[in-house]
């Protein structure tokens, strides 16, 4: 196995760059951040921009967790990738987190001078400053149960090379990414109450024809997202699931965007039947 690194101060674009670089160099797997990330996939880990605190994301970023650096661990012996890129705000931190993980030492070590130019580092560190945004290597839908209750804005860019491979000619590379505010930036709490996803509920699933209202409305919460148990009242005569899958589309779309919070599963159960009134002359 071979290790390479990203190396530069935090808030430089190492992040946003990283998939650029392991696209150059083959790379098969990136650490970044508490999570090991290959392709588009978030394989294992924790990511730091969860931590309460900025002392718990660092503790985070550098494996110093062991139930989290085992699950790591286990995992990149799982995968068996050719190459690793660690990224790291200096050397001894990526030669810490590769002991950690045990893996071998960087063999080759990429600062972020190397592949950026001095306006994109200013103007990366301009982002992070005023903004408090991180970007994260891997696609939103990835990180949605990672992330459950953060504000995540898809990142889609294009990335030049300083060189292109000869096998890819093309000297840029389309990046699917995401960006996140993490909580140790926040300035107090953010609460989302339970009446809230509610009515939400109650009202994404209004006007549906066929279903005449949602009566009972349940939610179960975890650090991953909430699962939504839902009654329906529907009317009598009238195909039943139609229905109940367009309320199911629509609650996990409207829960989704008002709230951030990720929907792990919407359950409904038809619970009545009412005939349709109809009115005559």
């Amino acid at each position: 196995m071979e290790v390479l690194a990203l190396v530069g101060h935090s808030g430089t674009g190492k992040s946003h760059r990283a998939i650029l670089v392991a696209n150059d160099y083959q790379v098969d797997a990136i650490i970044d951040d508490g999570l090991l990330i290959q392709g588009s996939r978030i394989v294992a880990g924790s990511s730091s921009k969860r931590q309460a605190t900025k002392i718990g994301a660092i503790r985070t970023a550098l494996f110093a967790d062991r139930e989290h650096c085992s699950e790591v661990r286990e995992a990149i012996r799982d995968l068996r990738p050719n190459k690793i890129l660690i990224l790291g705000t200096s050397t001894g931190m990526v030669e810490r987190i590769a002991r950690r993980l045990e893996i071998p030492d960087p063999a080759s070590i990429i600062y972020i001078e190397d592949i950026a130019t001095p306006k994109d580092i200013e103007r990366a560190r301009y982002i992070r400053e005023k903004y408090g945004k991180h970007v994260v290597p891997a696609p939103t839908v990835e990180l949605k149960p990672r992330f459950s209750g953060t504000l995540i804005d898809p990142l889609q860019t294009w990335l030049r090379r300083r060189s292109a491979p000869r096998e890819t000619p093309s000297r840029h590379l389309w990046v699917e990414q995401s960006v996140v505010r993490p909580t140790f930036n926040f300035m107090g709490k953010f609460y989302i109450s339970n009446n809230v996803i509610v009515a939400i509920v109650s009202h994404a699933a209004a006007g549906i024809n066929g279903l005449q209202r949602i009566s009972k409305v349940q939610i179960e919460n975890s650090s991953a997202g909430v699962t939504i148990h839902a009654d329906l009242v529907m009317y009598y005569g009238q195909p039943l699931r139609p229905p109940a899958e367009e309320a199911r589309l629509r609650i996990i779309h409207w829960v989704e965007y008002m709230t951030s919070l990720h929907v792990l599963a919407v359950h409904l159960t038809v619970r009545s039947l009412v005939i349709e009134e109809t009115v005559t002359d």
